[in-house]
């Protein structure tokens, strides 16, 4: 799992993916330096998955310059896949074996002599923490147990960089923050992460630095920290009306933040102090249903960018 050299990991420029007449990618430069947990932010359909595709070596770029672990990929594409870790969106374990023996026999695959390869599974089951399923068959795992072992199978070849396509799509929340731990370990060990999301809550926890997509162009690039400075406000006012149209006290509420935003169920005030803006909302008469007042988060970045929310 170490990095060779200082050269990016991943380096694109211009990069393209058209399915017909349909652009999935549209343009987009990247570049991804060894050790970081670099996230690619955004909605279904954004384009996230089309990269990633690229990226791992498994669809041809239509456009533009992609190079991957210094190779590239059209004339470099098995070299550059055995030095990959790849845990895709849907899990792909075989049901048939049992937990051990799918990560063994993945790790034949890689040329892996099999002492290394019984040692490495029994290694990597403890680090995620499923060494009592060991023997088990994979079928009746729960849906976070399968992430986990997706997982683990994807550092079997000790890879350079490790590809996780939406990781926790699907699971239940403690799940999720279990995956996340054991993510949060690679990461602290110098292991390159490249992942996408469209929960702003995960890329916040893992990205060191991130991009937003939208329509398969790339909308803002910074750490978490540094968008949220850049696009939005330290807190946000959450107002809840009991009337059907929010738009109706949209208006009264306008020169109240800095930004306003008006969803089909709430109004988004956005200020530098949340309670000084609800005192005045309270000042002009107004009697909100349901008041939050919180920190900004990359969903209000988001929103910002595009006009929609990240589940739109």
């Amino acid at each position: 799992m170490t990095s060779r050299g200082k050269q990016p990991l991943i380096h694109a420029r211009g990069l393209v993916k058209r399915f017909g007449g349909f652009t999935a990618v549209d343009g987009i430069d990247v570049d991804v330096p060894p050790g970081e947990a670099f996230g690619f932010l955004g909605p279904n359909g954004a384009g996230k998955s089309s990269t990633m595709r690229m990226i791992g070596c498994v669809s041809p770029p239509t456009d533009g310059t992609l190079r991957i672990l210094g190779m590239d990929p059209h004339r470099d594409g098995p070299a550059i896949r055995a030095r990959l870790g790849v845990c895709p969106q849907l899990d792909n374990l075989d049901q048939e074996l049992t937990v051990r023996e799918n990560l063994v026999t993945y790790a034949r695959y890689f040329r892996i002599p099999r002492r290394v390869a019984r040692q490495r599974a029994d290694e990597l089951l403890d680090f995620v923490q499923l060494t009592e399923r060991a023997n088990s068959k994979v079928e009746p795992l729960s849906g976070g147990m399968k992430r986990r072992l997706t997982i683990a199978r994807a550092l079997v070849n000790e890879p350079d960089m490790v590809l996780l396509d939406e990781p926790t799509t699907g699971l239940d929340p403690q799940a999720r923050h279990l995956v996340w731990e054991r993510l949060f370990r690679l990461k602290q060990q110098g292991v390159t992460l490249v992942l996408t999301t469209h929960y702003m809550d995960e890329a916040e926890q893992l990205c060191d630095r991130l991009v937003v997509m939208d329509g398969g162009r790339i909308v803002a690039e910074g750490s978490p920290r540094e968008l949220i400075a850049r696009y939005s406000t330290r807190e946000v006012v959450e107002l809840r009306f009991a009337a059907d149209n929010q738009e109706d006290f949209a208006g009264k509420l306008a020169d109240l933040a800095q930004r306003i935003e008006v969803l089909p169920d709430r109004i988004l005030l956005y200020a530098s102090d949340g309670d000084t803006a609800l005192g005045e909302v309270h000042a002009r008469g107004l009697v909100p249903a349901s008041v939050l007042i919180r920190r900004s988060t990359l969903e209000d970045v988001f929103l910002h960018l595009t006009g929609r929310t990240l589940i739109d």
